[in-house]
């Protein structure tokens, strides 16, 4: 089974720029996780804080016991080893086959024969689909392929957990699903953790057994998968849909005015783009037929019912608090009434005249 990770209190900066802080949560051991955000939240920069390539300031990364941001040099060589890495280009060395770029993890951190390392390239390379071309040079072969064989040399250390940054950045959607598929199979058959840093709402929808989402510098939400495609959170919702009007904006985040006057245009029949709000939870992509049965499906069932039946707990909770307040608490609206864009001012109510009061001795 791979390793969990755990995160607590992580706070990263460059320079004066905040870049997220007081990150907090446990990556599941031998589960698929997925880690959304909009553009420049920091994902990437995560990425590399959990193997040591950057630094937090503040906070904990626990890796088999180990506190890497107090371990020696040592130590972090030892623990970098049970990682495999897919980088968002492929980082394959140009001068080099697609052979050697997937053997050289090999000859630079053992001590194995080259027949033994023979042996595990060809291995890894018929895993990804590329037996056949491990005499090509990353120049000769597609952007799917270069990604493929960066999966490829990722795996060659038989890693307990494999980060993948973008691993869909610059492929087509029917290459997408080949490689989400690739990605479930090899979880299947080596009970890895796997994080992915993704944009891809079908990855998120259809991949991951977790997700969680990075905006304004900290960490929304993280957990199983069907808690936030299920979630009320706006931003969340927002970036699922692919919805203009929300929390995120061009430059990340938007003010209350412009939240107020896109919301305002989406009630006067403006459509803002994105598809059609989708509702529920959608299937996840099983293993190939062939492949082994993956063994997080049955270790995260009674912790996923759980969460749900919490989470529906306090849904229910809240409603039946609104419903008991008294009348004259309760915001009513009627059907036909005009709503308040959010952010703009509140009008002064006129106010009513006093009744008048009989005189003495007037008829009542």
């Amino acid at each position: 089974m791979g390793i969990g990770i755990q995160i607590e209190g992580l706070t990263k900066s460059f320079g004066p720029q905040r870049i997220w802080e007081d990150v907090t949560f446990d990556l599941p051991p031998g589960e698929v996780s997925v880690l959304l955000g909009p553009s420049g939240t920091g994902k990437s920069v995560f990425l590399k804080s959990l193997i040591g390539l950057l630094r937090p300031e503040r906070g904990k990364i626990i890796v088999d016991g180990t506190n890497i941001l107090e371990c020696t040099a040592k130590e972090l060589y030892e623990i970098r080893t049970l990682f495999g890495v897919m980088f968002q280009d492929g980082a394959l060395f140009g001068s080099m086959n697609l052979y050697d770029n997937t053997a050289f993890p090999l000859r630079e951190h053992t001590k194995k024969k080259e027949s033994e390392i023979r042996k595990i390239v060809m291995e890894k390379l018929e895993l990804v689909g590329l037996a056949g071309d491990e005499n090509k040079f990353p120049g000769e072969i597609s952007g799917g392929m270069r990604k493929r064989a960066g999966l490829a040399r990722s795996l060659v250390l038989d890693p307990q957990i494999i980060l993948c940054d973008e691993p869909d950045s610059g492929l087509d959607p029917v290459r997408t699903a080949y490689l989400s598929q690739l990605l479930i199979d090899i979880n299947a058959q080596i009970d890895a953790t796997i994080l992915i840093v993704t944009h891809n709402i079908n990855i998120a929808r259809t991949v991951p057994d977790n997700m969680g989402m990075l905006f304004r510098r900290r960490l929304v939400m993280f957990g199983p998968r069907e808690v936030l495609l299920t979630s009320d959170e706006p931003v969340v919702k927002q970036f699922l849909n692919g919805r203009r009007v929300g929390p995120i904006g061009m430059s990340e985040e938007k003010d209350e005015a412009t939240m107020a006057e896109e919301q305002a245009m989406v009630e006067a029949g403006h459509h803002d783009g994105g598809v059609e709000e989708i509702e529920g939870v959608p299937p996840q992509i099983t293993p190939t037929p062939g492949m082994p049965e993956r063994k997080a499906v049955a270790r995260r069932r009674a912790r996923v019912r759980e969460i749900l039946h919490t989470c529906r707990r306090r849904r229910r909770r809240r409603s039946s608090t609104i419903s008991r307040a008294p009348t004259s608490t309760r915001r009513t609206r009627s059907p036909t009434s005009n709503r308040r864009p959010r952010g703009t001012a509140r009008s002064t109510p006129t106010p009513r005249p006093a009744p008048s009061r009989p005189s003495r001795g007037s008829p009542r």
